[in-house]
């Protein structure tokens, strides 16, 4: 599903039912004014991305994939804050070789301003045909950040699966999350059962869920849903092909669970 074509920004598909995925943080792509600017090597790009979350999410009817990278513009954040100019705001990185003028961050933010409108006509849509919808803003995090040979985060703090919750209205969609939880705990992984947290890793506090809350305050329920990264070597970023089989199959038997959470809630 991955798009190496530096000119594209997303892809965007529309099936049937009212369950969308997205994973915004998936591409690598840099638009040449961007990549002719950046420092930061790829492969360090590469591991506070969430490569191969597209993979996940394919068998999903409606999806959106973002192929540009967050290093150029992140959209799970608030448009102010989209575009890092300084380590401080990116985890210490020293991203670029100049300091970055005001006309490029516009231009990196023009694509912030578009795919909120894209995805507001897209959830339009599927609020006029189902009333209501559920998104899942699935992303990965790493868990190995001392490095490749170090030991990994507590497995207590570092769930399989991190579903944040943050900006969601207390009480409004539990049976949704309880549906959630319930089906990820019943998928027969291979070798072993996965791990669920909720708000554990992450909190669910980026700016696509608060911007589903904000704006579809009755009809849309977005969670965010994190991934910890053993279906990849996240140092290297060469994924585990039968992992991302086994949690495509995964995502993909959520949907009858959660049309009927959604059902249900009506």
């Amino acid at each position: 599903m991955t798009n190496r074509d530096p000119d594209a920004w997303w892809s965007a598909i529309r099936g049937s039912g009212p369950i969308i995925a997205t994973a915004i943080h998936d591409g690598t792509g840099l638009r040449p004014e961007a990549a002719a600017l950046m420092k930061l090597a790829s492969l360090d790009r590469l591991r506070e991305e969430d490569p191969h979350t597209g993979d996940m999410i394919a068998a999903i009817p409606s999806r959106v994939v973002v192929h540009r990278s967050r290093f150029e513009v992140d959209l799970n954040r608030a448009r102010e804050q989209a575009v890092y100019q300084t380590p401080d705001q990116a985890w210490g990185l020293d991203i670029w070789k100049k300091a970055l003028d005001p006309g490029f961050v516009e231009r990196s933010l023009a694509l912030h301003d578009a795919f909120y409108r894209m995805m507001r006509g897209l959830l339009d849509g599927i609020v006029a045909q189902h009333g209501r919808f559920i998104l899942l803003d699935v992303h990965s995090y790493n868990h190995r950040r001392d490095g490749p040979q170090q030991r990994a985060t507590d497995p207590a703090k570092a769930p399989d699966i991190n579903l944040g919750t943050f900006s969601m209205p207390p009480g409004r969609w539990n049976q949704v999350i309880d549906a959630l939880v319930d089906g990820v705990r019943r998928f027969d992984y291979p070798g072993r059962p996965l791990s669920i947290g909720i708000d554990v890793a992450f909190q669910g506090r980026g700016a696509l869920t608060r911007f589903v809350h904000e704006n579809y305050p009755e009809a849309g329920c977005a969670i965010a849903l994190e991934v910890k990264k053993f279906f990849m070597d996240e140092w290297t970023g060469v994924p585990h092909r039968d992992h991302l089989a086994a949690l495509q199959t995964m995502f993909s038997g959520l949907l009858p669970v959660l049309q009927a959470s959604v059902d249900g809630s009506r």
